[in-house]
């Protein structure tokens, strides 16, 4: 007499999720994948352990390091079109020459005059203001997010508040560099006209940093504050905008992934990333060339003769001696400086050259924001989906080592 081998039991179907697809198999017991590795193993804990402020902060910097490599040579010839005409003498009777004409001409002139080291201009400084910009704004965007939704029933209001707290904090922090990167890009080759050129000569960011502050004073680092401050605008209509049209696009929250991790919904990113900046950047430019005048208006500290009068001396530049707005008169007597706070520089710019001054740029700075958006916008979306895989998995790994111990 003979038995019939019992059959094999079915194979299990493939799995659909990402949960499913690091689940425990009924094969053996519950393994992740690559828990045979120890360095991914390690890097999944560590993943798994991170605060929500560390990650976020981590995502941000990441991801504004590399909008900032890709868009930095449009960022330049953008900070060039925004300074020019705020370094002409103010005796000058006719007016003047444009040298920067759009994004080509001015990418000509550059590339003419300093090569490639000019289209990389400031790219120092723009790196070591991208960490601790996007590391502020986002940890204190998520954390002030959460915050405004338990005390605002309109998550409109929320996102609003949540961009306008997470932006002050970064501004504040951060304006110092964002200022020194500004001096380096609008700082032109020795070989340009003497109308043109800034009166200052910078070598490095710590040469910047170091002229700055000795003949200029703590203040200088803050100028163009206020209409900074102002650009909190942009922010308060771009991230909420972004969030918004993410959901309708992907049903989904800025940061937020599904649990399947080969579905990036890069179309919605990309599509929310684009309508909510061109939007935010075509309603808050003009603060922009405000922000810009004032930040390369070069300050100088007082001193005093026996007659208590303050006087503001020329400053030597390499190869030229210039007497921009904000020093002496040839009688010794005070030279204010042609920018003074954000309502008379509005005035200034536009009684002196009308209202096009305050979309100087604009166009330039289109093709440098959307990239410069997108790229931001998809690191830090691919960076937070990554982190999420490797979080699951590594609370795998522990609840493993947790049974093991037992």
């Amino acid at each position: 007499m003979t038995t019939d081998a019992p059959e094999p039991p079915p194979p299990p179907p493939p799995p659909t999720t990402a949960r499913e697809r690091y689940a425990p198999t009924t094969a053996r017991p519950a393994v992740p994948v690559h828990q045979s590795s120890s360095f991914y193993s390690s890097f999944a804990v560590t993943c798994a352990r991170l605060p929500n402020s560390s990650v976020n902060a981590i995502c941000g910097a990441s991801a504004g390091i590399a909008s900032g490599i890709v868009t930095c040579p449009l960022d330049v010839i953008k900070t060039r079109l925004q300074a020019q005409g705020s370094f002409r003498p103010r005796n000058l009777a006719r007016p003047p020459r444009a040298v920067y004409n759009g994004l080509f001409g001015t990418a000509r002139v550059i590339w003419v005059e300093d090569g490639v080291r000019g289209m990389y201009r400031g790219l120092g400084p723009m790196l070591l203001g991208y960490i601790p910009t996007w590391a502020v704004y986002m940890s204190v965007y998520d954390y002030s997010k959460d915050f405004y939704y338990a005390k605002m029933e309109n998550k409109w209001m929320s996102r609003i508040s949540a961009s306008i707290t997470a932006g002050a904090c970064s501004t504040l922090a951060t304006n110092p560099i964002w200022v020194i990167k500004t001096r380096l890009m609008s700082q032109v080759s020795s070989r340009a006209s003497e109308e043109h050129r800034p009166p200052w000569h910078y070598r490095s960011t710590f040469d910047a940093f170091r002229k700055m502050y000795a003949h200029e004073g703590v203040g200088a680092f803050y100028s163009g504050l206020a209409p900074a401050l102002l650009g909190l605008t942009h922010v308060a209509i771009q991230f909420p905008l972004y969030e918004y049209f993410k959901m309708r696009f992907t049903g989904l929250e800025m940061g937020q992934t599904t649990s399947k991790d080969e579905d990036m919904h890069w179309a919605g990113i990309l599509g929310a990333t684009v309508v909510s900046k061109i939007c935010a950047t075509s309603a808050t430019y003009p603060h922009e060339v405000l922000r810009t005048r004032l930040q390369t208006q070069q300050r100088s500290l007082q001193s005093y003769s026996h007659e208590e009068i303050s006087f503001r001396g020329g400053h030597q530049g390499v190869g030229h001696v210039t007497r921009p707005p904000g020093t002496s008169s040839s009688d010794g007597m005070i030279n204010l400086p042609r920018y003074r706070g954000v309502i008379k520089t509005f005035a200034t710019i536009l009684q002196e050259e009308g209202w096009r001054a305050f979309y100087n740029g604009m166009g330039t700075n289109m093709v440098r924001a959307v990239p410069a958006a997108v790229t931001t916008m998809l690191t830090y979306e691919t960076l937070r989906s990554l982190q999420q895989k490797f979080k699951y998995e590594g609370e795998q790994i522990e609840r493993l080592s947790n049974r093991v111990d037992e």
